[in-house]
């Protein structure tokens, strides 16, 4: 009865896993593709309306301890299951233009969301790797799965090679704090008394692990190629679900087992911090590929979300899970408009150039990307102006003042680059006619309540930030 109960409270990530088993069977007995679809739909759709219910639950532990439920981890599940869900109603037009379309691929991302929860949610060294790897393995086949195109290959290829090398780090780091602490428990981590060097030792290459998990700098190598050569609606994927999930996960281990020795890793994080802000900020200024300017941004995007980490107080992490979750919604929708461009195989619509008159030729698209990339600029009233301001506010709380002004100061400079994308939309003459294909009416009701959700929840943000005061 006890492991039933566990069970119904985890409730999101197994509806989760069985519909990922259950798209995997209608594809192998070749169900219609929007068969396949939308079952995918509907079933993430049920877990996300669960996960939104954990949200006002009281916090808890299953199985035995080895994961968490409501609070914190309910909210990472949320944000997961919502980038998810997007990403599974962008895919469909995505990969049918593109003539690489396949069912699978919804089995994959729904497999890949499962490892993502179990990742943002565990409480166990052992756990947190087994989530890790089912998301890693998934996340290699959906960079390559364009496989006409050398550039996925090459995407997949990369990542894979340099996930596994990360993977040795991380598995070296939990040994090592297993030998300190005599298990893999974050609670057993947190009470240990005689942190000698292979305590510290484990605690550094553990975060090693994360940082290249979440593109910080100087572990970003793979970012700008992965993400430029991997579908874009997947793209938007590993962009927000995946580092939602390493996020979380990060901040599991850093409240719950790290806790007592955050004056030293505070320290690695605010340097971390500040060279993923301004290495990001500064090389996408001097980008002319859209994707690869938006990888850029991630990484920077990453720096911010340190900033509250840095804090380490409750209002840091209550500010680094607002950002998650808005930068999860603008970011979905940017990828979402540019694999819309994407479409013209004869054109590369990811090079600024061919976006010169383009907001002409589809005003709606135009507009949509427009909203996103204010918001990703931190442009008020939009949502990703409100994430931005609480983890700097977290961090003068803490008396990072330095450290707050440095990311206002990147932020600041990264409204170039995003800005100068609506000057070609706007106002540069495009150099060929081509002809936009109307959107799709799916397409457009994601982009659109995608865009809703970024303006009123950046003139409202107080929803949001009053259920996580409340965790």
């Amino acid at each position: 009865m006890e492991l039933l109960h566990d069970i119904y409270l985890y409730l999101p990530a197994v509806i989760v896993a069985i519909a990922g088993l259950a798209v995997m069977m209608l594809s192998a007995f070749q169900a219609n593709h929007q068969t396949v679809l939308w079952t995918s739909v509907f079933l993430v759709a049920v877990a996300l309306i669960r996960a939104g219910a954990d949200l006002f639950a009281e916090a808890g532990y299953v199985f035995g301890g080895m994961a968490a439920v409501g609070g914190m981890a309910a909210f990472g599940t949320f944000i997961i299951l919502l980038g998810t869900l997007f990403t599974l109603l962008l895919c469909h037009d995505y990969f049918e233009k593109a003539g690489e379309y396949f069912s699978e691929i919804y089995a994959i991302i729904l497999f890949a969301t499962t490892g993502m929860i179990v990742l943002a949610t565990s409480t166990n060294l052992v756990t947190i790797f087994i989530g890790l790897e089912t998301m890693s393995v998934a996340l290699y086949v959906l960079a390559g799965s364009v496989k006409s195109d050398k550039r996925s290959i090459e995407a997949a290829l990369k990542y894979f090679l340099l996930g596994a090398f990360s993977t040795g780090f991380f598995l070296y780091g939990i040994a090592l704090l297993y030998g300190a602490a005599g298990s893999t428990s974050l609670e057993a981590i947190a009470a240990v008394t005689d942190k000698g060097l292979i305590y510290w030792a484990g605690t550094a290459l553990l975060l090693t692990g994360f940082f290249f998990k979440i593109s910080a700098v100087p572990f970003h190598m793979w970012t700008p190629d992965v993400y430029q050569g991997s579908p874009t609606p997947i793209t938007g994927y590993m962009a927000t679900a995946a580092k939602t999930a390493g996020f979380f996960s990060l901040m599991m281990i850093l409240s719950r087992a790290l806790e007592s020795s955050h004056v030293q890793w505070s320290e690695v994080m605010q340097v971390i911090a500040v060279l993923t802000m301004v290495f990001g900020n500064v090389i996408a200024l001097v980008q002319t590929n859209v994707k690869r300017m938006l990888a850029y941004s991630s990484i920077a995007h990453a720096g911010y979300a340190l900033v509250g980490l840095s804090a380490g107080t409750l209002e840091g992490y209550s500010a680094v899970q607002f950002y998650l979750f808005a930068y999860t919604i603008m970011n979905i929708g940017a990828f979402g408009v540019i694999a819309y461009f994407e479409r013209y195989r004869d054109l590369d619509l990811t090079e600024l150039d061919n976006y010169a008159g383009l907001g002409y030729k589809q005003p709606l698209m135009g507009v949509l990307l427009t909203i996103f990339l204010f918001s990703l600029a931190g442009i008020p009233p939009m949502l990703g102006f409100a994430g931005k301001y609480l983890v700097f506010a977290a961090a003068v709380q803490s008396q990072l003042i330095l450290l707050a002004i440095i990311g206002v100061l990147t932020s600041a400079a990264a409204a170039f680059y995003y800005l100068r994308v609506m000057v070609f939309m706007y106002m540069k003459t495009p150099a060929t006619d081509i002809q936009l294909a109307p959107v799709g009416t799916v397409y457009t009701l994601a982009l659109g309540f995608l865009a809703l959700l970024t303006v009123v929840l950046g003139v409202m943000p107080w929803t949001v930030a009053d259920i996580l005061a409340a965790f």
